[in-house]
């Protein structure tokens, strides 16, 4: 019996999967929700070529700053019914990814301190063997932003800047880019 190579490639393009069957969705609320927010943006390689075979993750708290999850107990907090605080969706032939959710509120980080309203992102593309992991924050949280210990052990402005949303007439634009010149600032986790 003759074996043969494996395939090269070490993920995808298989990220439809999941994404289209109305299970996890990109839509964490409805768009008539009156809190409603989009955000939206493009995945590109190093080149600044889209890419068109990509998914993304999105994990947050609600408005009030409570997580959706069995260790976050701070019950003075409520839990909003229908909101778990993750989506998923693909990028579409342009590169192009959409999420509908809310914007979340502060929430404490491991040592205590205050975080800036943030959603986490994971990406997942073709050629990665580990996701990427990065943050959006909201551009009317510039004092928030300020005082986020994440964002304050970024010692590059340009960098932390980056992980700052850009409010448009269509919502809040964040650009992923995985490698070169303008690359997204991704987390070790």
């Amino acid at each position: 019996m003759s074996l043969s190579p494996t395939p090269s490639q070490t993920v995808g393009p298989y990220f439809h999967i999941g994404t289209d069957d109305g299970f996890i969705g990109a839509e964490l609320v409805a768009p008539d929700h009156p809190d409603a927010v989009r955000v939206f943006g493009i995945v590109r390689d190093g080149e600044g070529a889209p890419i068109n075979d990509s998914m993304i993750e999105v994990w947050q708290a609600n408005a009030a700053g409570r997580y959706a999850h069995p260790e976050d107990v701070r019950e003075e907090l409520p839990l909003e019914e229908g909101f778990d605080g993750f989506g998923r969706t693909h990028t579409d032939g342009d590169g192009r990814y959409e999420f509908v959710t809310l914007k979340p509120g502060i929430v404490p980080g491991r040592d205590g301190r205050p975080q800036a309203p943030h959603i986490e992102v994971s990406v997942f593309a073709r050629g990665l063997l580990k996701r990427l992991v990065t943050r959006i924050y909201f551009p009317d949280e510039a004092e928030a932003n300020e005082a986020d210990p994440l964002l304050a052990s970024i010692e590059d402005a340009a960098a932390r800047a980056a992980l700052v949303a850009v409010a448009d007439d269509r919502g809040l634009r964040f650009d992923i880019n995985l490698q070169g010149d303008r690359e997204t600032t991704f987390f070790a986790v």
